[in-house]
């Protein structure tokens, strides 16, 4: 059975892939670390700051774990309509940035986080954190 406990820091990603969504977990990952293949230097790029000018408030969502084989910073909701770049925010005020992917469903409906991207909320990977959603 998977070990899905965050830890600290994960090891540097093997994956020569250069997009860190064209990289999968290896079919035999067990841990959060080896589930994770995003780089340190990817997870800095993700923290997001402060909300930049022109960003709106897309909405609140409740998020699951999505899919913890497929890379990179994402979160699935239905609060967009278009693939693009934008901002989730835990009820503690951690920020990252992240693709946003549209999924059918009405705006109140839940959304899926990549692993990365729960990991860097620090919020437990079996939770359903309430994340605001931004978007330019």
């Amino acid at each position: 059975m998977p070990q899905l406990a965050p830890t600290p820091e994960a090891p540097e990603a093997t994956a020569t892939a250069a997009d860190p969504e064209a990289r999968v977990a290896p079919a035999d990952a067990v841990t959060v670390e080896e589930f994770d293949t995003t780089t340190s230097a990817e997870r800095a790029a993700a923290e997001a700051a402060p909300a930049p000018a022109g960003e709106a408030l897309l909405g609140k969502t409740v998020a699951s774990l999505g899919d913890p084989t497929l890379g990179g910073f994402w979160l699935e909701t239905p609060l967009v309509d278009s693939t693009r770049q934008g901002r989730i925010e835990s009820a503690a005020g951690k920020s990252v940035n992240v693709e946003l992917r549209p999924i059918d469903g009405a705006a109140s409906a839940g959304s899926r986080i990549s692993l990365a991207a729960l990991r860097l909320l620090e919020v437990p990977l079996t939770d359903l954190p309430e994340l605001s959603v931004y978007g330019g």
